[in-house]
């Protein structure tokens, strides 16, 4: 595999023209999914599968898996305060700096799983009752230096676990590991 496939295992997101009620059920339902689908592939690895990392260069899979539970937890925060704020500015995170930290790095995985698993549950009772205006409103990233509109994030982060769930997939099959 090339290093772009490495990084990108099902590729770079890409937004549909349009959103439909059917292309936002299955983000949705990706994102809902996603605590289980996790923790399938990674409940049973051992300490040293855990600290592999998926690329050369890259994060082990127990950081990809503190990273989504850090990510996810921002995005959740991020929804929240786009629904209850007029067009906010998000703050931004350096995640490279935050995957470094030792509660990344050394901490088991049972921690992380628990939070995403808490945060999914939150985050899918939200998601699954905005309304078309509410799926309309924005955040300002100055990061990106653009708005998001909370449809879009959505597809951002249902793109997201998968991204990521590629990558622990994807190193298993590599190592040939059940």
């Amino acid at each position: 595999m090339t290093l772009e496939q490495l990084k990108y295992p099902i590729g770079k997101f890409e937004q549909p023209l349009t959103i439909t009620k059917d292309i936002l059920s299955q983000w949705i339902s990706d994102i809902s999914s996603f605590p289980t689908r996790l923790k399938n592939e990674v409940n049973h690895l051992t300490d040293e599968q855990l600290d592999t990392q998926y690329r050369p260069n890259g994060w082990t899979i127990r950081q990809v898996i503190h990273h989504c539970a850090d990510s996810h937890m921002n995005s959740l925060t991020r929804l929240k305060l786009t629904l209850t704020e007029d067009q906010p500015t998000i703050k931004p995170y350096f995640e490279e700096r935050w995957a470094e930290l030792i509660d990344s790095k050394k901490m088991p995985i049972a921690p992380a799983l628990k939070m995403i698993e808490g945060i999914h549950e939150r985050w899918t009772a939200l998601l699954n009752h905005l309304t078309e205006e509410e799926n309309s409103r924005i955040f300002i990233h100055p990061e990106h230096g653009k708005t998001f509109r909370i449809d879009e994030n959505i597809g951002v982060y249902a793109w997201h676990c998968n991204h990521h769930l590629a990558h622990i997939t994807e190193t298993k099959k590599r190592n040939n590991w059940k």
